[in-house]
């Protein structure tokens, strides 16, 4: 029983948005194989990745409304004020800008990075350039979202990558959300962007690598005592 607990938690359950593909990347190396026997493994190689791609593993997130938690995996590659997108109608003033970009090796399932409600969601298409470059932000595909906490409003937008072809988000307007909870997935290699208004201080440096849920990268207030976690 031990043992099989062990398997059980160290198997990472996939997103079910992810099941198609891995069944046809599955079925793909069956057609390949029976071509020419060595494609099999070479397509099986390519299904446990999308396997991977695709996991959706438990976070413990910290449930204090005055941190900020990424809501991605990947490496924080930016952390400046800047004016956020117009269609996020936040205003002009620069507010604090932190970026995490996802390679295709990273968990893509994205969480709410604090509690609140969800006032808008913004849709835009746009280019497909390196999710990585700052212009991203402004020229490719994007979905933003706008969520009221008790520190104001905040931003995060979903931006799509060089490969990245389809962003998929569940929330809807007007819906509460926890900190750490599920509200989207971006497919293959992106970025989210995250907006802070005043009294937010980053607690990231660039180059860090974050973890959805789990990993705070900004805070509005500090020298608190300790901060209670929520499984997800």
């Amino acid at each position: 029983m031990s043992l099989f607990n062990t398997v059980r938690n160290t198997i990472v359950p996939v997103h079910k948005e992810g099941y198609p593909f891995v069944a046809a990347f599955f079925v793909a190396s069956l057609i390949l194989g029976w071509i020419f026997k060595p494609l099999f493994w070479i397509g099986m190689i390519f299904t446990l990745w999308c396997a991977y791609f695709f996991r959706d593993p438990e976070r413990v997130t910290p449930q204090d409304d005055d941190l900020v938690i990424s809501p991605a995996d990947g490496k924080v590659s930016a952390i400046q004020m800047v004016t956020p997108p117009a269609e996020l109608d936040l205003g002009s003033e620069p507010m604090l800008r932190i970026s995490v970009f996802m390679n295709v090796f990273n968990c893509h399932v994205n969480r709410a990075p604090m509690r609140g409600r969800i006032v808008s969601i913004n849709y835009r298409s746009g280019s497909f350039v390196n999710a990585e470059l700052d212009k991203a932000s402004e020229d490719n595909e994007r979905n933003g979202l706008v969520i009221e906490t008790r520190h104001g409003q905040i931003g995060v937008v979903q931006i799509a990558g060089l490969v990245a072809r389809r962003i998929l988000c569940w929330a809807n307007t007007n819906e509460p959300m926890d900190a750490g909870e599920r509200f989207g997935l971006i497919r293959f290699g992106s970025r989210l962007d995250v907006f802070l208004p005043a009294g937010a201080a980053p607690r990231v440096s660039l180059g860090q690598t974050a973890i959805a849920g789990e990993t705070v990268i900004a805070e509005f207030a500090s020298a608190k005592g300790p901060v209670i976690s929520r499984r997800s």
